[in-house]
């Protein structure tokens, strides 16, 4: 679902940074050539009409919320002229009325109140559910970010699986003018405990992963026009790429299916990452 013309849904509340978040989800519509859909979720329950003992949503909440929305359309139309930009008041809860209001959207953006680095652990629960059960890619922007001229765009791979998650990558680049890098690291094994493995050991484990990344890198191949680069690691995954988002306009991740009933819909790695990138990063599933 990465069509060149979709609409990019995002939603807002009554904080900065989800509003930092439209502002990003705006000029991404723009690449696009498509529309910005804004949803503002107005939490579960009965509509205007219940007094204001909490019981439902009272009209001078319902006004406030719609005067809000209003006001950040109308910014964010005002730095985007010529961009469609609509807005949804949903009765639900926020992950919920994100999911729900999906519809035809190609990717959906989330904020989050997090900052990078190892600091802290701050990503919201309403962008962790969206990233974990979307069936499209979702990307999680935090504070406004400071790119380097440099700058391109990071796509960690695990296996050739992660084709669809290359594939957005790679014209996410070629939308940005920028180069891709494809990002494949892993743990070097430990031989018989010891520190360092025989050097032909250490080639061979190497070389496994080189065949590896080049295939999982093959689909960049249908964009010649992108400057492609292929980095192995051998470190940590999360470290690795955690790394990689400091020089990145973009962090992409592909998201494997969970693996046996009790498994985590988003794997370690992605959590880590959505936790300490600098960057914004986007979650794409795969089959």
């Amino acid at each position: 679902m990465t069509g060149s013309h979709g609409t990019v849904l995002v939603g807002v509340d009554d904080t900065p940074h989800s509003w930092l978040a439209a502002e990003w989800a705006a000029t991404e519509a723009e690449l696009r050539g498509g529309a910005l859909r804004i949803v503002h979720a107005l939490g579960p329950g009965p509509e205007v009409g219940y007094d204001e003992t909490g019981a439902g949503l009272t009209r001078e909440v319902f006004e406030a919320a719609t005067g809000q929305v209003d006001a950040g359309r109308a910014r964010i139309g005002a730095a985007h002229p010529g961009l469609r930009v609509d807005a949804v008041l949903a009765h639900d809860r926020p992950a919920e009325a994100i999911l729900d209001s999906a519809g035809d959207a190609d990717l959906i953006v989330v904020g989050t109140r997090g900052r990078g680095g190892f600091a802290g652990l701050l990503l919201g629960s309403v962008s962790l559910k969206v990233a974990a059960h979307a069936d499209r890619p979702v990307a999680v922007v935090r504070e406004r970010p400071e790119v380097a001229e440099d700058a391109g765009v990071v796509v960690g791979v695990r296996d050739d699986r992660d084709e669809e998650a290359v594939r957005f990558a790679v014209v996410e680049a070629a939308r940005r003018r920028t180069p891709l890098r494809v990002v494949h690291a892993w743990t070097p094994v430990v031989w018989a405990g010891e520190l360092a493995p025989p050097p032909e050991l250490r080639e061979e484990e190497q070389h496994r992963h080189r065949v590896l990344l080049s295939r999982a890198a093959r689909p960049a191949a249908e964009y010649p026009h992108v400057r492609i680069e292929t980095d192995l690691v051998a470190d940590s995954p999360a470290a690795a790429l955690v790394e990689a988002s400091q020089r990145a306009t973009l962090v992409v991740l592909p998201r494997h299916p969970a693996e046996g009933r009790l498994g985590l819909r988003l794997g370690s790695v992605t959590h880590a990452v959505l936790h300490h990138a600098r960057c914004p990063v986007a979650v794409v599933p795969t089959r």
